[in-house]
């Protein structure tokens, strides 16, 4: 199958060429099934590769059973409703069981402001029973957050309430432009936008990750909002892809480390939990999942 080609000028001028089927199928540690640990980028944190949000309220059986089966990155808080009790609670049991070193836990902030951040943070943990998170997002900035923010942000690790930092954003441009300000070591972990209606990052963003040191990749919104899983939005004679496709798709393209998924129920997360048992799409599943987000990107 032909994929288009991307032709790049990285941020010092080199010149370099590739294409979506080289990303998607060059990089080794991508021929493994999805039950398989990963390093999130240079954070060295061992993770699975289908994280836990907590925005959609699952029951903490389902989160439970999805971090025995090595689903250990959660993220923690949403803008509207809060720190989930759910994810409180199963985080509570995690460390029951004496299992808090294998839990890898990113909390949100929202605040825009170092006082209030501080504030949420050891709310949270002080709710959760742990002594630190181990990440801080900054969500969602359109743009480079301000250094007020950043140095809150770096204060807080000085002082041992988190060990990483990191942003989310729905600006993928966003990603490049903190490599070019100079403050890309700051942020150990990026959340952005990827599926196959939001293909943008694999030209925005993916090909100006450093080759050494990068930063962990984390997507959300695997299912475009849920626009994939619409009937409605389908071309003619497409079947619906599942939830665990959209999954799928994401986590095929190596630049990925971690694909969000957010359950609402302990059936959802079953159902999730079974691409955990698959590995990459080939390539005509690949071109389905394509047809379907062109369809509804162009709708």
């Amino acid at each position: 199958m032909d994929y288009t080609t991307f032709v790049f000028f990285d941020s010092i001028g080199s010149f370099f060429r590739y294409s979506v089927g080289d990303l998607l199928w060059s990089n080794t540690p991508y021929s493994m099934k999805f039950d398989e640990s990963i390093e999130l980028g240079r954070t060295g944190l061992k993770v699975g590769r289908l994280g836990i949000a907590s925005g959609y309220w699952a029951p903490a059986k389902a989160i439970e059973e999805a971090f025995e089966r090595g689903c250990n990155y959660m993220t923690w808080g949403t803008f509207i409703k809060g720190y989930s009790p759910h994810m409180r609670d199963a985080i509570r049991n995690i460390k029951a069981k004496g299992q808090r070193d294998r839990l890898v836990l990113a909390i949100f902030s929202y605040s825009h402001q170092s006082f209030l951040t501080e504030y949420f943070l050891s709310k949270g943990l002080k709710a959760a029973g742990l002594d630190y998170a181990d990440a801080l997002i900054l969500g969602y900035f359109p743009k480079k957050p301000s250094q007020r923010i950043l140095d809150g942000a770096i204060r807080l690790k000085e002082k041992g309430l988190i060990r990483f930092i990191g942003v989310s954003s729905h600006n993928r441009l966003l990603f490049p432009n903190l490599r070019k300000n100079e403050i890309d070591e700051i942020f150990d972990i990026y959340h952005l936008r990827y599926s196959a209606v939001n293909q943008g990052a694999e030209a925005e963003v993916f090909p100006f990750l450093p080759e050494d040191n990068r930063p962990g990749i984390v997507d959300f919104t695997a299912t475009a909002w849920g626009k994939l899983l619409n009937p409605k939005k389908m071309p003619p004679g497409e079947r619906v892809p599942t939830a665990a496709e959209c999954y799928r798709f994401v986590l095929s393209h190596p630049a990925v480390d971690v694909c969000m998924t957010g359950p609402k129920t302990v059936d959802q997360m079953r159902q999730n939990l079974q691409i955990l048992d698959q590995g990459p799409m080939s390539e005509d599943e690949l071109a389905r999942m394509r047809r379907i987000g062109d369809h509804i990107h162009g709708d």
